[in-house]
């Protein structure tokens, strides 16, 4: 039993997304190669959310550490992510790097 023919990605596209064949080539197929305009690389955008602006980053906490957090940010009516970064900012200043206010104005890359 002989091998199917292996496809191309541009028979796969063309066959997608071209009109019904024509009776004249039934096994000929071509597909328009279409340039992706990417543009620039996303700058800092002052109007996009934090979520769109900002990288995330999982922290693995043991239990007892994340329930002190906890507790600290509810007697404080804080939010964790709040006391997170200003426990960034303190080890930022104590290993003599700039601050998150720093970082985060225009020239401060």
């Amino acid at each position: 039993m002989p091998k199917p023919p292996k496809l191309s990605l541009a028979s796969i596209v063309a066959a997608s997304s071209s009109p019904p064949r024509s009776s004249h080539h039934p096994s000929h197929q071509t597909a328009e190669i279409v340039q992706l305009d990417t543009g620039a690389p996303p700058g800092r955008r002052p109007n996009a959310t934090l979520k769109q602006r900002a990288r995330q980053m999982s922290v693995y906490l043991e239990p007892p550490v994340y329930d002190q957090l906890r507790d600290i940010a509810h007697a404080e009516r804080a939010k964790m992510h709040g006391l997170m970064l200003e426990a960034l900012d303190l080890l930022f200043k104590q290993r003599g790097a700039r601050s998150i206010d720093q970082l985060n104005d225009p020239g401060g890359r």
